[in-house]
């Protein structure tokens, strides 16, 4: 089975506030060196996928500069490989994209040229570990037309964030609410669709020629009963980014061994490499319970924290629940507790800077903070 994956990678992401006002959720950095689309894009190199294309809109230029021509991924190849798949005008698409399904409907150029058999698509701004071999084998075994990766979700409230779906004992899914108010089960989709790449045509062609531009509203419910659609069931981590609470909720998660572990080992997750020299601690640093990437600095404190590459964190500095992006400074003495720091941001001395864990401080992309 050869397979072409579709990541979904335009989303604008309001709901990160002035962390997205330049880059794309996809692009969004998490886990002190890496970027949010790193995940997925693992898991398919690691399951065997060789072609990808990633489908951006939304101020890609951070993302397309992330990528480049794939080569950390093995994706830089004569073969298959990596392609960024931007909007663009012509006389007769006079617009961006008006869904998922219309995303993909106009890239079907990478659907129809690929030498595969079927289509993995996610979206960009999942952070999740997942070997999608098992998944492709119970689409085979179940006969199935399209299959969605779905979780069962323990928090009730996070269920109105997504589609939840019922099932009957074969795993067929015989139900399909989207964001409901009074969801019947607990397992919801994860925004993951397995399908065969001729049929993937067939369907948006048709959802299109009816003005129907989203995946889920125009081509999985309609067929729910004429389609053989199945749910697989995936019970590892799994979050969406979209917010910030769900942002500084991953990034949290990631100083648990065992999340930690999950992510990272074995297998890995690839990034765009810098060549950088080793964290350097001076004077009587402390650093507790804290991922710090290479090219830091830290001379001050830091607990339960995230430190990305090339951080400065000064003398007297202190840093706890927090985020702090690449290029940051924290000068002598400021204080920095439960907040999201971008990139090459200056907190100045003596300056302190408080959030809560349910509504963390932001400091947008290169902003002096002072007292």
């Amino acid at each position: 089975m050869r397979v072409l994956g579709l990541i979904l990678a335009g989303g604008r992401g309001d709901r990160l506030e002035a962390l997205t006002a330049k880059r794309t959720i996809a692009a969004m950095p998490v886990g002190g060196k890496f970027r949010a689309i790193d995940f997925v894009l693992s898991n398919m190199v690691n399951s065997g996928i060789e072609t990808v294309g990633i489908i951006t809109q939304f101020n890609p230029r951070s993302l397309a500069d992330h990528l480049g021509s794939g080569k950390e991924w093995g994706l830089d190849r004569k073969e298959g490989g990596l392609f960024i798949l931007q909007p663009y005008i012509t006389d007769t698409r006079k617009s961006w994209y008006k869904g998922t399904a219309d995303a993909i409907y106009q890239n079907l150029t990478i659907l129809k040229r690929s030498n595969t058999s079927h289509c993995l698509i996610a979206s960009g701004e999942h952070v999740y570990r997942m070997d999608y071999e098992p998944l492709f084998r119970f689409h085979r075994e179940k006969r199935a037309n399209i299959t969605i990766v779905c979780k069962r979700m323990k928090d009730a409230m996070d269920l109105h964030r997504f589609g939840v779906i019922e099932t009957d004992e074969d795993g067929r899914i015989i139900g399909f609410e989207e964001k409901p108010r009074l969801p019947k089960t607990n397992l919801a989709s994860l925004g993951i669709y397995f399908i065969e790449k001729n049929l993937l045509i067939s369907l948006l062609s048709e959802a299109i020629s009816m003005d129907g531009y989203d995946l889920v509203r125009n081509i999985i419910l309609p067929h729910l009963s004429d389609l053989r659609i199945y749910a697989y069931e995936f019970d590892g981590f799994w979050e969406n980014i979209n917010t910030v609470k769900s942002y500084y909720r991953v990034n949290m998660e990631m100083l648990k061994p065992d999340i930690r572990y999950e992510l990272f080992g074995d297998a890995g997750v690839y990034t765009k490499f810098k060549d950088l020299p080793p964290v350097k601690f001076v004077g009587e640093p402390m650093a507790e319970n804290s991922i710090i990437a290479e090219g830091s600095i830290i001379a001050g404190k830091v607990k339960n924290s995230i430190i990305f590459r090339s951080v400065d964190i000064k003398p007297g500095a202190y840093v706890e629940n927090s985020v702090i992006m690449e290029g940051s400074r924290i000068e002598k003495r400021a204080k920095v507790i439960n907040a999201i720091i971008d990139k090459n941001c200056i907190i100045t001395e003596k300056t302190t800077l408080y959030g809560t864990e349910y509504k963390p401080a932001i400091v947008g992309k290169s902003t002096v903070v002072t007292q």
